[in-house]
This record gives structure tokens, C-alpha cells and sequence, in this order.
């Protein structure tokens, strides 16, 4: 039997050498997959390139969600697009070299699942900070589970339904699009499931130091909200939301960002594409312990 296929996208910008050689050393020595990689210049030419790998350059950054589906779409107008993608920050690295392979196997016992997490730890193999722990109740990171949300960092998806529910929202530009995406899937009647005993490394980064963090995470998440919610969950949701993230804001700063992302959010839902998800899409979210009001 041949090896499965799957399609990987790298995003850069150029700004990692050392990570990003690293993460593609590792990722081509994935065994038991037949790996083709799409390298996305976001707004750069690419300068670490795998041999045969094919190569999109960005006239300009696009954001995260938006590069990676730039690269996913170039990988899919390809003869025979491979059933699996696989969405690899150009700093994550396999620390092991059966990591595809594994992945594959867990979606393949799940038809159901759109997506499969593995478990992100820093580069000691245990570490995971909650932030990455894609469910609640995330003390235990090596709990193994269905899932509402995703670590879009290091993620496999099924072709199938990435294309269905139309990719990353490239409207984001960066955080919470793993929310929407999950939810899109979710609301097509998929899942998604966490393999917690397949391990990815990161590095231990805070999104915190990047400038435009407080007011875009506020600002996505009421795009989320209002894209996906039933209209009486909406502020419930956002109610809690908003208590919780001003709470941590005060405590380690970004007040005035995050109010600034909350006003943009706002003043701006009603631009957003809105497609709310059934009733018994609540009940399946809620059931495995994640009800979209919090």
C-alpha cells in the first residue's frame, strides 16, 4: 500500500533562518507519508526553500490566515491535491520522525474529524502552556479528546473540509482564525480531535510581544461571535469574554489595545459574513464540554 499523501504549508517571512531550516529538516524527514510542501513568501520572496517544493511569494503580508491559504491553494491546483493538509509554523519543529504518520492514522479512526491537533510542547517535550491546550480543563495536556478549537500553528486538516467551509478567514490577520475555522467545520457537521500523545515542538513565545496582539485578538473575537453565533448567544459570549480578557489586561497591561480592538470589533461586525451555526451545533459543542457561551 502506498504511502498517504499529504500537502504541507510553510508560512514566512524571512525572519527565522535558523527555526525555519530547522523545522524543514525535521519536516522532510517524515517517514511513512508522501510529503509535497508549499512554501508562502508573506510579502517576501522565500529564501529557505526544500528541494521540489513549490514556492508562492506575496506581493504583500496577507496575515497568517490569508497566507496559508495562498499556500493551500497553490498546493490544491496541483495534479491530484493530497486528502490531508498540514499547516507548520516556520518554527515548529517534529521531534520525532513518525509525526505525520501518526497524525494520519488518528483522522483516519476518525471519518467525522475535519481536524487533528497534536500536542505543542516547548523544545523540553513537556512543557505546554494552557494558551495551547486547544479544550478546557487544560491542566492536563496530555488528556487525549474531542475538541472545539485548534493550535493553528501546528495542525492537520482534511481537505475535504477545509475547502468546504472556504479555508482560513484571511479577514483576521492574525489570532483567533483556528476559532472560526473550528467552528466552520463544527457547524458542517465535522469535529476535531486532540492527540495528545503526538508531540510538536515550539518555542516558548508569548503572542503578547507582537504590537498588534491586544487589539486584534479583541477585535477577532467579535468578529467570531457575531460570524458564528446564534443572536441570543451572542452576548453571552462576548459578556464573558469581555470580563475575563479586561481582567488580564489590567493585571499585565494592554488596556487601552484591547478597548480599541473591542470599538473596531464592534463598529465593524456587521461587515462580517455571518452564517450562525444551528442550535444542535450548540448542543454538540456543550456536549463534549465546550458550550460557545464562555
Amino acid at each position: 500500500m502506498p504511502d498517504p499523501r499529504i500537502d504541507v504549508v510553510v508560512l514566512t517571512m524571512n525572519d527565522r533562518p535558523s527555526e525555519e531550516a530547522a523545522a524543514q529538516e525535521t519536516l522532510l524527514a517524515q517517514a511513512g507519508v508522501d510529503v509535497r510542501v508549499c512554501v508562502v513568501g508573506n510579502g517576501c520572496e522565500p529564501q529557505i526553500v526544500p528541494p521540489g517544493a513549490l514556492t508562492v511569494s506575496l506581493s504583500k503580508n496577507l496575515g497568517i490566515p490569508g497566507g496559508r491559504n495562498a499556500g493551500a491553494g497553490a498546493l490544491g491546483r496541483e495534479p491530484d491535491p493530497a486528502e490531508w493538509l498540514f499547516f507548520l509554523d516556520n518554527d515548529a519543529s517534529f521531534p520525532r520522525t513518525d509525526v505525520l504518520a501518526r497524525l494520519i492514522a488518528e483522522a483516519q479512526k476518525r471519518p467525522r474529524a475535519a481536524y487533528v491537533q497534536p500536542r505543542l510542547t516547548g523544545p523540553d517535550d513537556v512543557t505546554t502552556p494552557r494558551r495551547w491546550v486547544p479544550r478546557l480543563r487544560a491542566s492536563r495536556p496530555e488528556r487525549p479528546g474531542t475538541i472545539t478549537t485548534m493550535t493553528e500553528g501546528v495542525v492537520l486538516v482534511r481537505r475535504e473540509a477545509f475547502d468546504a467551509v472556504g479555508g482560513w478567514p484571511a479577514e483576521f490577520f492574525l489570532y483567533h482564525e483556528g476559532l472560526q475555522l473550528a467552528w466552520q467545520c463544527w457547524s458542517a457537521g465535522w469535529n476535531g480531535w486532540y492527540a495528545a500523545g503526538i508531540r510538536m515542538h515550539h518555542p516558548l513565545t508569548s503572542p503578547a510581544r507582537h504590537a498588534l496582539f491586544h487589539r486584534l485578538a479583541a477585535r477577532n473575537r467579535i468578529w467570531v461571535a457575531y460570524r458564528n453565533l446564534p443572536a441570543a448567544l451572542i452576548p453571552l459570549y462576548l459578556t464573558a469574554w469581555t470580563t475575563i480578557t479586561l481582567t488580564r489586561a489590567v493585571r499585565s497591561g494592554g488596556v487601552s489595545e484591547t478597548l480599541r480592538g473591542i470599538r473596531e470589533g464592534w463598529t465593524s461586525r456587521h461587515r462580517q459574513d455571518r452564517h450562525p451555526m444551528s442550535w444542535h451545533t450548540v448542543w454538540r459543542l456543550t456536549r463534549v464540554g465546550r458550550p460557545p457561551i464562555i
